[in-house]
């Protein structure tokens, strides 16, 4: 059983799902329509009303995770919480308001997810499709072929600040109308030719407001009844013959999502049209469900991130046999360790093998480089602060351990560094080795035996130690070294 929440621009949201027969059964939802992106002021800092507004919504969900015997939890915040200036200062208090940690995700790993939950709620398994998910903050657009994606994209435009702009106060005219169109427009024209009508077949909407959009047209028999352009552009009259958005009654449209639905309805519009979409289905699935979908996947030894790596290695021609040496050294040393959790033994073994990405860009520095590369770079399945996790690690490989500053005060994550620098010490020095046969303590010390024939016919192994007793001499910790017979 597992929980997935979002915490989107216009709503909070939870789904708590179990596999069954092959599909995940939705146990209990929840919502709230709290409009976080609407919190933000004109300096682009969450207003403390927002916040507190936010942390009440999050103590409720946190209850009703409560009653739940869940395997894992995954609490994934777009784009409100993406551009938030004082995200970092609200993150702490949200996370302990809902008990547990809070992944900022990259609008394509928002893309990725989305995809995910409208695949596995499709039958069509190998259809080339286009996948249009419009939200509070951010527009997604996915192309696919069955479950395997093809290209994402995020746009910095949502209904929240598209509402907002042309639709100030509620009001509804043609001019406004046709100026958010021709807005929404302009964001997509130069992606366009990648999702050209040749590359798909049939085209899905996947969030709240595209199935209110849908709900509205069927229900109150606009135009010919589907998410025609037709219909749509039948669907902006009826909005403009209103005038006012506390004015529309329309079956399908809550009073206090006519705003969203404008904005919202101008979005989709403007990229129906630049992007030659004659139509486009809507689908009750997105994010949540992708979510369930991830974390069902991580549970059956078939995580995304695995994935991931292989092809960030492959992109930057990282020797794969020095990779997994490093990767597979490591491992077993920080194992040796006897670290108090198994929490970043996944991260190391990633570090390990993107330790060398860097040399893509120089030799000179590489560790610095493959830093910036990890943290970067878009890694579908790995959320921000996983990156930074893994690019501390491949920053810390080599050289100084002072730019660490405080992180070495965590003992796992500082034997998790010892394990990492004494993985890529062998690599240099060609010990090709079984690492089982070191012998490796680290307390208030640390405490190395090696063979003793290893000094012997690897003669810059001992320059390397000498190096890294130094290292860690200069942040306070004491190296003992011996060999054994």
């Amino acid at each position: 059983m597992f929980a997935a929440v979002d915490l989107g621009s216009n709503s909070f949201r939870l789904h708590i799902g179990k596999q069954e027969d092959g599909q995940i059964r939705i146990l209990k939802s929840a919502r709230d329509p709290i409009r976080l992106g609407a919190g933000l002021d004109a300096e682009g800092n969450l207003t403390e009303q927002a916040m507190r507004t936010a942390l009440e919504s999050l103590k409720g969900f946190r209850t009703i995770l409560g009653a739940y015997p869940l395997q894992a939890v995954r609490v994934v915040a777009t784009n409100t919480l993406r551009v938030a200036k004082n995200a970092a200062a609200f993150l702490p208090r949200a996370e302990a308001a809902i008990g547990h940690p809070i992944e900022v995700i990259s609008g394509e790993e928002e893309g990725r997810l989305i995809y995910m939950g409208v695949a596995c709620a499709l039958a069509q398994q190998d259809e080339p499709r286009l996948v249009i998910d419009i939200g509070g903050g951010s527009t997604e657009l996915i192309l696919g072929d069955g479950a395997q994606i093809r290209h994402v994209e995020s746009f910095s435009i949502g209904t929240v600040p598209h509402s907002r702009s042309f639709f100030p106060g509620g009001r509804i005219d043609a001019a406004s109308f046709d100026a958010a169109v021709l807005s929404a427009r302009s964001q997509f024209e130069d992606a366009a030719p990648l999702y050209d009508p040749k590359l798909w077949t049939a085209a899905y909407g996947s969030s709240g407001t595209i199935r209110a959009i849908a709900e509205a047209i069927a229900k109150n028999g606009i135009g010919d009844g589907t998410m025609s352009q037709k219909s749509l552009d039948a669907l902006r009259k009826r909005l403009i013959a209103f005038g006012d958005a506390a004015k529309v009654e329309l079956a399908g449209i809550k009073p206090e999502r006519v705003n969203a639905v404008a904005g919202g309805l101008a979005i989709l519009i403007g990229v129906m049209r630049e992007l030659r979409v004659p139509a486009i289905g809507a689908v009750d699935a997105g994010l949540r469900m992708g979510v369930l979908w991830d974390l069902q996947l991580r549970a059956s030894q078939r995580d995304r991130r695995e994935q991931s790596v292989q092809e960030f290695l492959q992109r930057f021609h990282v020797s794969g046999s020095r990779a997994l040496q490093v990767a597979r050294a490591a491992a077993a040393l920080y194992g040796s360790l006897k670290p108090t959790s198994d929490a970043l033994v996944k991260y190391l073994y990633w570090g390990g093998q993107l330790h060398e990405v860097g040399l893509a860009v120089s030799h000179t520095g590489y560790h610095k480089h493959g830093a910036y590369l990890v943290e970067n770079a878009d890694l579908p399945g790995f959320t921000t602060r996983e990156q930074r996790l893994m690019s501390a690690l491949v920053l810390a490989q080599k050289g100084n351990l002072r730019k660490l500053g405080d992180a070495l005060a965590d003992p796992d994550f500082a034997k998790a560094v010892l394990a990492l620098r004494l993985a890529t010490i062998f690599l240099h020095a060609r010990i090709d080795d079984d690492p089982g046969a070191v012998r490796l303590k680290m307390k208030s010390r640390i405490e190395l035996e090696l063979p003793g024939d290893w000094l012997d016919q690897h003669p810059t192994l001992s320059y390397w130690i000498d190096k890294e007793r130094g290292w860690w001499g200069e942040v306070g910790v004491e190296m003992g070294v011996r060999t054994c017979p």
